[in-house]
């Protein structure tokens, strides 16, 4: 009979920054529940910049206290990184921990470094997405995907977020054998998106908007990876389209690019056709009150603001890039469009907002394939039977 393990087991949690966004979460909630499952849980982690959001917050309701390495943020600096890694270092020769766990490309670089000169016994690293579409240029990715592949031979455990994605680190980019992957999804706190119907209208009354007016909005921060100008161009192309009913789309979230994101608006003319609303702590009121979710990405791992939305049984309209295509089933939970096509995404989108039943469909159709799919326990029962396996390959 298979044993788990019998002691305490340690693990060393590492990611950049707690910015708010998918990868934070996760890692939030797993060093949270794995405290309260018989392990100890270090999460260490930098400091976001002051346009991400903080997601300390979450950390304190999840009674997490992480570390922090003020030089392990999401900037590359020689200087910087050094002294991280040596922090690193310290502090895993402080903890001799039987796991190191790291997540985001910075963390898992420094982190599986310290862990494999600091003697740790299993290494596993997370990809939440990667960063070798849509971020650097053909000479630095080429030396990122260079510096994974090394770091793949001495890790335990390459973890992707979905299966498209998973499919992208094996077989496009080489960083590992599909034997040395597997995929854990995400896994999310839903219950309060399950239940956000009882919140309907706070959003609306909020914002100043009646029930009339159908509400489209956009999730995530207001980075170049995000898309958002492309989000812009569709509203201007669905106004242009004389839709039947009033529309007014609002962009949830905050970022580097706000002030050129509002100057594209007011260049096309649709400035009093959107909101800018910053970040939302009440994300469940927001989506209870949205007519349909949307995301505009260059590339994604997983995204959380799809999850969300399904669980609130709202449609999503999405461009097909990573790992989007595993949760959003075209047709059925939502509309996938063609990545980075305005005309594409502006066709599929008007289609949804003229069909009331195509969106209560979709809604009732992406609620259900999240509800047991991306909850938390599934996370934490996935990451156990992980974190045991590799331990017993050690012990054996």
């Amino acid at each position: 009979m298979k044993q788990g393990p019998r002691k305490q087991v340690k693990i060393v949690r590492i990611i950049a920054r707690l910015n708010i966004g998918g990868p934070a979460i996760h890692t939030i909630l797993l060093s949270g529940s794995m405290n309260k499952n018989g392990y100890r849980d270090v999460l260490i982690c930098g400091k976001p910049g002051k346009s991400e959001g903080d997601m300390m917050y979450l950390a304190a309701e999840n009674n997490v206290v992480p570390v922090i390495i003020p030089e392990l943020g999401r900037d590359i600096s020689l200087m910087n990184d050094i002294k991280s890694y040596f922090k690193l270092l310290s502090i895993i020769k402080k903890e001799k921990p039987d796991i190191v766990h790291t997540h985001t490309a910075k963390a898992g670089t420094l982190g599986r470094l310290a862990a494999i000169t600091g003697g740790v016994p299993v290494k596993i690293h997370t990809f939440h997405g990667h960063v070798f579409d849509g971020y650097f240029g053909p000479v630095k990715k080429t030396m990122f995907l260079l510096i994974e592949r090394f770091l793949a031979i001495f890790t335990d455990r390459i973890v992707t977020v979905s299966e498209a994605v998973r499919n992208e680190i094996v077989d496009k980019y080489k960083i590992a054998k599909r034997d040395k992957s597997v995929v854990v999804p995400l896994g999310l706190d839903l219950d309060k998106f399950l239940r956000c119907e009882g919140l309907k209208g706070r959003f609306r009354r909020k914002l100043n908007i009646g029930d009339e007016v159908l509400l489209v909005g956009i999730v995530g921060r207001l980075v170049p990876i995000k898309n958002h100008k492309m989000f812009l161009d569709v509203v201007k192309n669905v106004l242009d389209k004389k839709i039947s009913r009033e529309i007014k789309f609002v962009v949830i979230g905050d970022g580097e690019l706000r002030d050129s994101l509002e100057e594209h608006a007011n260049r096309l003319g649709i400035r009093r056709s959107v909101i800018f609303t910053g970040w939302v702590t009440e994300l469940a009121e927001a989506y209870a009150d949205l007519d349909v979710v949307a995301l505009t990405s260059l590339n994604e791992g997983t995204p959380v603001s799809l999850i969300e939305a399904m669980a609130s049984a709202k449609p999503v309209i999405a461009v097909n890039v990573g790992g989007v295509c595993d949760i959003v089933q075209d047709g059925e939970s939502g509309m996938l469009s063609k990545p980075d096509d305005a005309k594409d995404f502006s066709k599929k989108l008007f289609t949804m907002l003229e069909d009331k039943d195509i969106r209560t469909r979709h809604g009732k159709c992406g609620r259900e394939f999240v509800r047991n799919r991306h909850n938390r326990q599934r996370l934490v029962n996935d990451i156990r039977k992980l974190y045991e396996e590799c331990l017993g390959r050690r012990t054996v």
